[in-house]
């Protein structure tokens, strides 16, 4: 009972500590596991077990759990778990939490532990055995069905012909195991073809194929994994048959269209060699573009070489030595000329007869020895004979283009530039009295290769450089020409021969005239000819590659696509391109690369031969193939025509005659408005279906930066009087801008290569003044402009210009006379009329048909408002007399002594044009307008107007 409230100690009731959990579990060290991809039971070996050797006690002889680690990876014991099914046998189970894909890991590692339940419930003291490693793998299930790698097979053979392999075909599964993933075997389910399929996917053909027979074979196939899955989709395969192979050039395109504006375009888009298996280590094509008969060797600028050295930026101050024939430049009006694409000539010397010399005024302008020759040539030209003394098989004689002697400030200085054979020499002598003469020589195929080439030769002695067709040359020989008498000290330039029979005769070139030296000049020349000089030296290369290089030519599409061993050559005018190669597959790469190009917007239309020449070379040269020349063409289509479009001007223009006769007269086209535009055809299919009808196609204007090159302002019928009126220029805007202008009575052309935006600038300030008392009362002006040398015109825009005359000029009698006159004497001013009238058409006729219909009219009006007026006033007469008391007043508002009636047939003419009358005085006197109702169309009015009290009519 004491013990019950307190405790009780006693040393019977304590027994020593003895364990009963004394022992580890135990499991093996390694399990192989495996799993199928669509279970989660882990199949090990060997089976898990775990052991414990305090067996059969209740709580440490048994096994509570399994705990799973991390294996190598780090990953793997996230997707396992094991479990214990039977805790006094130890017995376990590992499966996977989730889904095993075989095909994204295969094997999986892991590590195990087992522990027990401990000494009691509460599971303290519990003990874990040792880790061990489970390796699991992932067994496949076939669940892909295998897919080919391309959905369509093409070859080519030959015909005749058996193949042990034609194209193999290939199909992969995406199972992971080599039983499911491996194709086992390829079956062709196309009935009755002549072809054969193996277990690798080769096909080859079980028969000769015949390209007469059937050209094209196309059948389907199938593939099978080792599981007996069926490939998803089938193959198409497709097999042309190729006739007997012959070598040469395939997919050649005769004709080739080329569209301006389009940059470049391939010329053999699907071109490629057939060498027939035959063994070639090289190959060479040549491609040759022939423009000789575009212009001047081909597609360059179309406007005139003055408008494109402008254009370019060159420095001006050349002088023409063959101009075009005219009273002020008659030395090349017995030379036959060539048509060109520009405004420019070009003379053509026969050799024998053609000779120009130029005056000492035009050779006197470029004297020294700094100047800049630049001169078109084509050796031998086209519509002239060779020399009749020249022998078959001599040797050609040396001809000169220029032979110069000019004189500087006490001496001469004399030069001259030949070609002999395809040699260009250019011999200059400092001094005609003291130096000695120096010859520079280059040897160019462009002499002697009978087509169109730029030479622009500068001379800065003793330096000279050579530009031929924008490329430079330096001289291949410089040295003396040893002893030579010394030209005689007298100005004379000479184009197409050198002056004089020889130097000896001194004394005769002295006194020869210019009548007399063509008939003394030899070494002339024979070819196509235009010259020009200038002082100074020769402008910057990129300025002269603008100015002559050609437009068009051929190029090659991407070099950085151009394959090993290739080799590419262009010559400088861009029309000759080589290829070179061993490959014959890059070669066909480099082949389909050429291209033509024009940067011109509006190129020259027509055609353009090309060739294409082969070379091949073999290891066996007596079987090497020969392939012939292909000829075929190049077409440049007509470019759209570009609209240039002139409005904001008219169609009349009237202003009080006085304006005119002020010092900076009127301007005619102030409010001027230049738009350059190109149509082409849209397709509006979208609207047609829309309204149940067919597609239909319009035509579409877009505005374009465009670039003119002359206008002109014309005035029509009678030419311009320069005693009476002038057309007024702003001759700084002009020298400023860099245009040029031909004022003559007939026409203004302002001339030169320049922008819409300051053409406009320009003729908005064109002003047409009269000489004081030289009014008249109506001119006609037309305003056109065009580009590239008139290729593209504008549309004519007719300016109608009107006089108004004052009304005190339109009553005095002499004013009046001289108008009865003019209608009577039409031959100066016939279709004028006094007052303002339209135009007559008839400029022949006596007498004007709208003035006589206006006179008729206005007579008519003057006869029936005078009547009205006559009548009004003897009524108001009438009801003053009756009235009491207001007569005077009456009478008073109303004075026939003074009236004056005016007919003024242009007033309603004046209100549509916005221009009014003079109105001086206005509402000090009273007014009274009187409308026709029968003649209200012709909207004319009659207005009675009282005279102020000086007795002088108001003016309007």
């Amino acid at each position: 009972m004491g013990c019950y409230k307190y405790p009780c100690f006693s040393p019977l009731l304590i027994a020593p500590f003895n364990p009963t959990n004394k022992h580890k579990p135990w499991i093996e060290t390694e399990y192989q596991g495996i799993v199928m991809e669509n279970d989660n039971t882990v199949l090990l070996n060997p089976p898990l077990f775990a052991l414990d050797k305090d067996a059969p006690l209740h709580y440490a002889g048994e096994i509570c759990g399994f705990r799973v680690h991390n294996g190598p990876t780090g990953s793997s014991s996230v997707q396992f778990e094991a479990v214990v099914l039977d805790r006094s046998t130890g017995e376990g189970l590992v499966r996977s939490k989730e889904p095993l894909d075989c095909e994204s890991q295969r094997e999986h590692s892991f590590t195990i532990q087992a522990y027990d339940c401990g000494e009691g419930p509460d599971g303290a003291n519990s003990k874990k055995s040792h880790k061990a490693t489970v390796h699991v793998r992932v067994n496949d299930v076939n669940e892909f069905s295998p897919v080919f790698v391309e959905r369509r097979y093409e070859a080519s053979v030959p015909e005749g012909r058996l193949f042990d392999r034609i194209v193999r075909v290939e199909a992969l599964d995406a199972d992971c195991s080599p039983q499911y993933s491996q194709i086992c075997f390829y079956d062709i389910i196309t009935p009755s073809v002549p072809f054969v399929i193996d277990n690798d996917g080769n096909i080859k053909n079980t028969e000769p194929l015949d390209s007469k027979r059937q050209r094209v074979h196309t059948f389907w196939v199938t593939a099978f994994d080792c599981g007996k899955n069926r490939a998803q989709a089938d193959a198409q395969v497709v097999i042309t048959v190729k006739p007997s192979c012959k070598p040469g050039w395939i997919g050649w395109s005769k004709r080739v269209e080329y569209t301006p504006g389009s940059g470049s375009i391939p010329l053999f888009p699907s071109l490629h060699l057939e060498t027939c298996e035959e063994t070639v280590w090289n190959i060479q094509a040549t491609v040759e573009l022939q423009t000789g008969h575009i212009g001047k060797g081909c597609d360059r600028d179309s406007y005139s070489d003055r408008s494109v050295r402008r254009l370019c930026g060159a420095v001006r101050g050349e002088v023409d030595l063959l101009p075009p024939p005219s009273p002020a430049a008659n030395w090349t009006s017995a030379l036959p000329t060539l048509p060109s694409s520009d405004s420019s000539l070009v003379f053509s010397f026969n050799g024998s007869t053609h000779v120009a010399v130029v005056p000492d005024s035009v050779a006197a302008a470029v004297s020294g020895d700094h100047f800049t020759l630049q001169l078109w040539m084509r050796r031998g030209g086209i519509n002239t004979q060779p020399p009749t003394n020249q022998a078959r098989g001599n040797r050609r004689e040396e001809e000169t283009i220029v032979c110069s002697t000019v004189k500087n400030d006490d001496s001469f200085s004399h030069y001259s530039l030949s070609v002999h054979g395809c040699r260009l020499s250019l011999f200059y002598w400092p001094d005609v009295s003291a130096a000695r003469p120096v010859k520079f020589l280059w040897k160019l195929e462009q002499v002697c290769d009978s087509e169109w080439h730029h030479l622009s030769l500068s001379v800065q002695f003793p330096s000279v450089t050579l530009y031929v067709d924008g490329v430079t040359f330096d001289p291949a020989l410089i040295h003396d020409n040893g002893v030579i008498p010394n030209p005689a000290p007298r100005q004379r330039l000479v184009i197409g021969a050198c002056w004089g029979n020889d130097w000896l005769n001194q004394r005769q070139a002295k006194t020869a005239s210019p009548i007399e030296i063509p008939n003394r000049t030899y070494r002339r020349c024979h070819g196509d000819i235009g010259v020009t000089v200038r002082p100074g030296s020769v402008e910057p290369h990129s300025v002269v590659e603008c100015l002559y290089a050609c437009r068009e030519g051929l190029d090659f599409g991407d070099l950085e696509t151009l394959g090993s061993g290739m080799k590419v050559h262009v010559n400088p005018s861009q029309s000759v391109l080589v290829l070179e190669g061993d490959d014959i597959e890059s070669f066909n790469r480099a082949v389909q690369q050429v291209t033509y190009r024009n940067s011109l917007r509006f190129a020259t239309p027509g055609v353009r031969p090309l060739k294409l020449t082969t070379s091949l070379r073999c290891f066996n040269e007596e079987s090497c193939l020969t392939l012939r020349q292909l000829e075929g063409y190049l077409v440049v289509l007509q470019p759209d025509a570009p609209q240039i479009s002139l409005s904001g001007v008219g169609p009349h223009l009237a202003r009080p005659a006085p304006e005119f006769e002020g010092p900076r007269g009127v301007p005619l086209f102030p409010e001027l408005r230049i738009v350059c535009s190109l149509s082409h055809a849209v397709n509006t299919a979208a609207q047609g279906m829309e309204g149940g009808g067919e597609p239909a196609k319009t035509l579409m204007s877009d505005a374009v930066a465009h670039t003119l090159d002359g206008c002109e302002v014309q005035p029509l019928g009678e030419e311009l009087n320069p005693e009476r009126e002038e057309l007024l220029v702003d001759m700084d805007a002009l020298r400023e801008r860099g245009l040029e202008i031909i004022n003559t009575t007939a026409y203004i052309a302002i001339t030169g290569a320049e922008s819409i935006s300051v053409y406009e600038d320009v003729l908005r300030s064109v002003r047409y003044r009269l000489a004081k008392g030289s009014a008249r009362f109506e001119r006609r002006f037309r305003l056109s402009c065009s580009e590239m040398n008139g290729r593209y015109t504008s549309n004519e825009l007719t300016l109608e210009v009107n006089f108004l005359h004052s009304l005190d000029s339109l009553y005095h009698p002499s004013h009046l006379l001289a108008s009865q006159q003019q209608f009577l004497h039409p031959s100066h001013h016939s279709g004028e009329l006094s007052g303002h009238t339209l135009p007559n058409p008839h400029r022949n006729s006596v007498v004007p048909g709208a003035a006589t219909v206006i006179i008729m009219v206005c007579v008519g009006f003057l006869v029936v408002m005078v009547i009205m007026g006559v009548f009004r006033i003897r009524s108001i007469h009438r009801r003053g007399e009756g009235a009491r008391g207001g007569s005077k007043e009456d009478s008073g508002q109303w004075d026939d002594s003074a009236l004056t009636i005016i007919v003024n047939p242009m007033e309603s003419y004046e209100s549509r044009m916005g221009i009014s009358a003079d109105t001086e005085g206005e509402g000090e006197e009273d007014e009274e307008v009187v409308e026709s109702p029968d003649n209200a169309n012709d909207d004319q009015r009659i207005i009675i107007k009282k005279e102020g009290r000086d007795g002088n009519p108001r003016r309007y």
